[in-house]
């Protein structure tokens, strides 16, 4: 597979979208945990969220 005299741009833009990419998954999956863990510490605390209330409640 030859990509010319453009490879190295080629292959350097394939490298920095893939890493950009990494960096965006594993920052979503930090900030998913810490929000699960802010959640529990706020239903801990008695605060509860609006969509677990029944309609009886209200």
């Amino acid at each position: 597979m030859s990509l010319g005299p453009y490879a190295p741009f080629i292959v350097t833009s394939y490298a920095l979208v893939t890493g950009v990419v990494l960096i965006l998954i594993v920052w979503i999956a930090i900030d998913y945990r810490r929000q699960k863990e802010r959640l529990r510490d706020l239903e801990a605390s008695g605060v509860v969220r609006r969509s677990g209330r029944s309609a009886a409640d209200i």
